[in-house]
């Protein structure tokens, strides 16, 4: 127990330090987290990391008295112990009004003496109102209203300290992990910063999530966010306690700021964490607090490439954002105007300032501005989906001479790229009025690239290509899978005459009406206030139409496996219809 309280004091601190924002969310949004990446997506937490590199020392120099008195061991055990009695009925009791008037006086007590007398000759105080003052203390200290040598020695803290089981480092500040150490302002500084970084291992420490989850209600709301982002860092999905969190957060009267929003929606990106409650809070106040922000562009970055890897879709937010960045386009980097369009792109989304966009914001953004050819590629991709892109833009991603410079990136020519690629090429034949520009040769090899769907995906096809194969028996009236050679697969296609009597697909029907059958399951969706098809899944129907087929989308919340084989047939069939009689 002793090494988990070394490990976990020594390497929390680090982990807030290395955090980036990074993902490889599936393969539409592959991109996405290489833009938060780059962008400095980890960038809102930088302040809670300084405030955070610096408390190792502070709760550990105020328990090195209580380390001569009883072993750390101990100490450990003790408080860990007490945490797995925490749903003990005798141990916990918030009916008590002794303890409700602990409560009371703790929120009332305005110095540290009176915090830390509230400790003394009580029998109700329990570990919950420790966490309450610890926290309390550490944000005073943070924001420099109490110096931490008003009570890093007073035996008052000192209990506090056992009774959250924490360990001491030596007061000459050195680690014995890894032996740095460090003297004057930057000995002050870790002291805080271990002292809140501990208090966040209270919780995070616990071995059971159902018992963590219980605390949450005790700490701050700064205190949640910071929990919310550990988890994240330390890709914990741990579910009872981010549904505590979401819960608590989404009831606090406080409004979070900006930083504090970003670090919520990082941590729901990174854990694929989705609850609607918090999210409408969370874009609640970053439209609050938005309008404040006019120096830094980071943090709006940040939001935007989280909201798109969720695939959160809320109109309102993502007005109020473009018109943030119209407003202070001059200080936006071009990482963050690219995570805009990307979002955007992604999210289906096309502002009703879109000709502002098209003017202030995408003519800002060059080439140069991108050091991975692959970036420049996935910028000039949503521009396609919101109908932006420039000839010479497709020209530029469909010239032989770019498939060499996107084999340099250190990723190499990657299926999401090649997919990227089809996409455009298919665009610039089938879309972009009067292109004269390049294409890809015909034995290109961004035309090998492996496609499949995901599992469950696969299953509600599989379900589908049931059903049809009832309805059209004959093998040479239905294909399956189908490569378009647009960048995705065509679940299935068929053809019908004008009196709904399906056809050989061996054979060429001038007057046919030619279908193609597509799978729309969750991923393919955005979720949200707003939800509707995602930009994907759009363009790939635009291209199918382009090509002369007629789409029939299968959604995952109308058509079930779950349903009788019967009832999936008849479905399909009034699908088609309505296809036939609307041609």
């Amino acid at each position: 127990m002793l090494g988990l309280q070394r490990f976990t004091g020594s390497v929390v601190t680090q982990l807030y330090r290395r955090a980036t924002y990074s993902s490889n969310a599936r393969a539409a949004s592959a991109a996405l987290a290489t833009a938060a990446s780059s962008n400095g997506h980890g960038s809102p937490d930088d302040a809670e990391t300084r405030a955070s590199a610096s408390a190792a020392t502070a709760t550990a120099t105020a328990a090195e008295a209580t380390r001569k008195q009883k072993g750390s061991g101990q100490m450990v055990a003790a408080a860990f112990s007490s945490l797995r009695n925490e749903s003990d009925p005798s141990v916990k009791s918030t009916t008590n009004p002794a303890v409700n008037n602990i409560d009371e006086r703790i929120i009332n007590a305005k110095t540290v003496n009176g915090l830390l007398a509230i400790t003394e000759n009580n029998n109700a105080f329990n570990r919950k109102h420790a966490l309450k003052i610890v926290s309390i203390l550490a944000e005073w200290s943070t924001i420099n209203r109490v110096k931490i040598s008003e009570f890093e020695n007073d035996s008052r803290f000192l209990r506090l300290c056992r009774m959250l089981g924490r360990t001491a480092l030596p007061k000459n500040g050195v680690n014995g992990k890894n032996g740095s150490s460090s003297n004057g302002n930057n000995s002050t500084t870790n002291r805080i910063s271990g002292f809140r970084t501990d208090d966040l291992n209270t919780v995070l420490g616990v071995a059971g999530d159902d018992e963590a989850a219980k605390l949450i209600a005790s700490i701050s709301l700064p205190q949640m966010v910071k929990v919310m982002s550990t988890l994240a860092q330390r890709k914990r999905r741990s579910t009872p306690l981010l549904r505590s969190l979401a819960f608590n957060i989404s009831s606090a009267a406080d409004q979070l700021d900006l930083k504090q929003s970003a670090d919520v929606l990082y941590a729901m990106s990174m854990l694929n964490f989705q609850d609607s409650v918090l999210g409408a809070k969370v874009c609640a106040d970053v439209q609050a607090a938005l309008p404040k922000n006019s120096e830094k562009s980071a943090v709006v970055g940040s939001i935007l490439t989280s909201l798109g890897i969720m695939r959160y879709r809320d109109l309102d937010i993502l007005e109020s954002l473009t018109q943030w960045l119209l407003k202070n386009c001059e200080i936006c980097r071009p990482q963050d105007l690219s995570a805009y369009f990307l979002t955007a792109a992604l999210l289906n989304f096309k502002s009703a300032q879109l000709e502002d966009v098209r003017k202030k914001l995408a003519k800002s953004i060059v080439r140069e501005d991108f050091t991975r050819q692959s970036d420049w590629l996935n910028y000039v991709w949503s521009l396609t989906m919101l109908g932006l892109v420039e000839h010479g833009q497709l020209e530029s991603v469909l010239r032989t001479d770019f498939l060499p410079l996107l084999q340099s990136d250190k990723a190499g020519l990657t299926a999401t790229s090649k997919m990227r690629l089809l996409n455009l090429n298919s665009y610039a034949q089938l879309c972009a009025t009067d292109y004269k520009g390049s294409l890809l040769a015909p034995d290109s090899p961004v035309y090998q690239v492996p496609m499949a769907h995901n599992k469950s995906k696969q299953i509600l096809v599989n379900g589908m290509l049931d059903a049809l194969k009832s309805l059209l028996p004959a093998s040479n009236h239905v294909l399956t899978s189908v490569d378009s050679k647009m960048g995705f697969l065509i679940d299935a296609t068929c053809q019908f005459d004008a009196q709904r009597n399906a056809l050989p697909l061996d054979k060429k029907h001038p007057d046919a009406i030619r279908v193609a059958l597509m799978v729309v399951d969750f991923h393919d969706i955005c979720h949200g206030t707003h939800r509707s098809a995602s930009g994907i899944t759009k363009l790939t129907f635009d291209l199918l139409e382009k090509s002369g087929y007629q789409v029939v989308p299968v959604p995952y919340n109308e058509f079930s496996t779950s349903d009788k084989l019967l009832k999936r047939v008849q479905y399909l069939e009034a699908k088609f219809k309505d296809v036939v009689s609307g041609k």
